[in-house]
């Protein structure tokens, strides 16, 4: 079966989580550092094509509050264009990502994750909201 991997990008890093086989449940796979290359992710994303059956891009749409769109959110604009230019074959799906940072804050805060580490595993965390998020729709 095919599996959708969940994308929450940013242009420091980005998270990155998958679903089971079946669908129904997201695991955090790793935060990539990317310091501003997108190659990079794409790089990676290459690599986790390669490992699992992917079908479907599920992407984090940074909108502000009010729904409009925000400079991230053309930030992440540019990169599904880079998605889609590398990998035609995926299905690339936007979701409303506003406040998943602050749920993965809220968990880490709850699971006592010290502070040096939140940083890197925020993104990860995210990512698993933005395809919780969309497994919930389906």
């Amino acid at each position: 079966m095919s599996r959708k991997l969940g994308i929450d990008y940013g242009v420091a890093r980005t998270g990155i989580a998958i679903t089971d086989e079946l669908g129904i449940t997201a695991q955090g796979l790793e935060t990539i550092n990317s310091n501003g290359n997108d190659k990079i992710i794409l790089k990676r994303i290459a690599e986790l094509l390669e490992i699992y059956q992917i079908d479907t891009f599920v992407i984090g749409n940074p909108l502000n509050m009010d729904g409009s769109d925000s400079k991230r959110t053309e930030e992440t604009k540019a990169f599904v264009h880079k998605l889609k230019s590398r990998f035609n074959n995926v299905q690339i799906i936007l979701v409303d990502e506003r406040l998943t940072t602050a749920q993965a804050h809220k968990t880490m805060n709850f699971l006592n994750i010290d502070n040096k580490k939140k940083k890197s595993v925020v993104d990860t965390i995210s990512a698993v909201y933005i395809l919780e998020s969309y497994i919930n729709k389906k």
